[in-house]
């Protein structure tokens, strides 16, 4: 790891840390932008890239962050059943102002504030995964059972 991180990545650090998390932090030369992109850049399956998205409360326009499988897609309608309220999908404006990241580089925690956050179950399937540190080109490994604990446990991907 180069000895002079951006902000943003120092950030997931520190939160990382705080948690008492162990994770590896890596520094691609290749965007990981996308599940996809990661999971190349990685050499891992794309199930493994723990994606993290953000949704807007209807109640409270608080946000709300979903991290679950890369291959998985949030449903709408199990979220909002979760959280109590309708969701829609954050903008990227809104997501800046909320979490202190861009979308692309959203990490599962280190946010500007607290954000409400739920990790789909279907996550904990695996020993290790892999998730945005900050930036397009920073991703950290990780167990999910560890990151879970720092957020609830629902269903809320779409299922087959």
């Amino acid at each position: 790891m180069s000895d002079h991180l951006p902000r943003s990545v120092v950030r997931v650090k520190q939160a990382l840390d705080a948690a008492r998390i162990e994770a590896s932090i890596v520094e691609l030369p290749q965007s990981a932008r996308t599940s996809s992109e990661a999971a190349a850049a990685i050499g891992c399956t794309v199930a493994q890239i723990a994606k993290s998205i953000v949704f807007r409360r209807a109640d409270t326009g608080g946000a709300v962050l979903v991290l679950l499988r890369g291959v998985d897609r949030v449903d709408t309608s199990l979220l909002a059943a979760s959280v109590g309220s309708p969701v829609t999908r954050a903008t990227p404006e809104f997501v800046r102002e909320a979490t202190g990241f861009v979308i692309g580089g959203m990490p599962p925690l280190g946010h500007a504030t607290p954000i409400e956050t739920l990790v789909d179950d279907a996550l904990l399937e695996y020993a290790v995964v892999w998730a945005a540190a900050g930036t397009p080109h920073a991703v950290f490994s990780a167990d999910p059972r560890r990151l879970a604990e720092l957020a609830t446990v629902r269903s809320v991907a779409e299922r087959p």
